[in-house]
């Protein structure tokens, strides 16, 4: 398995991850996560946990989640069904990129996987109805260590592709804090410091 990993043009410690598909008339086949492949590109974290999501409908916005320490989790995502706009925030007190945001789209059609790191809040919005989404994590999930950020902080400017009044949410992510009132769960350090 050759991996192509790529930075985020935006977030460089966010990671763009693509396996090779193989195709014929029968459709194709891919290898999505391969222990040896992924350590060989650099990926030190075990991934200890696999979670599956279905949103019904275009416009479903999960999140923006992260755990915090000592429950800290990377995660790697992807999207196995339709379409969705992937949002991860850095959220890394200290950090120059602190606030800034990048946005991606996953569709079941290209395969790309997209890499997140801890130290940065993420959440998607589903582009088409029946989206599903799956995604590893390095932690377990710990509820007592699960925070937000709000999906409509106006300082983080993300453009959301629908209307925010006709966004589909829990009524837990239209109460998490905007990211000057969340605590400072991470912070930044230097590569090599």
């Amino acid at each position: 398995m050759s991996l192509t990993v790529m930075p985020d043009p935006v977030l460089p410690e966010v990671l763009h991850v693509r396996a090779p598909r193989h195709g014929d008339a029968r459709g194709w086949f891919s290898e999505t996560y391969n222990e040896r492949a992924f350590r060989e590109a650099g990926f030190t974290s075990p991934f200890v946990q696999d979670n599956h999501s279905r949103s019904a409908e275009a416009g479903t916005l999960r999140g923006l989640h992260y755990q915090a320490p000592p429950a800290a989790q990377a995660k790697l995502v992807r999207c196995t069904r339709g379409r969705l706009l992937d949002v991860v925030v850095d959220i890394r007190a200290g950090s120059p990129r602190f606030g800034k945001a990048t946005l991606v789209t996953l569709a079941e059609a290209d395969g790309l996987q997209l890499f997140v790191p801890e130290g940065f809040a993420h959440g998607f919005c589903t582009l088409e109805p029946g989206s599903e989404v799956m995604y590893k994590v390095t932690a377990y999930y710990a509820p007592e260590h699960d925070f937000g950020i709000a999906f409509d902080d106006p300082a983080l400017g993300l453009a959301w592709p629908y209307p925010l009044e006709a966004l589909t949410l829990s009524a837990r992510d239209r109460k998490h804090p905007r990211l000057d009132d969340a605590p400072r769960h991470f912070e930044f350090a230097e590569a090599g410091a």
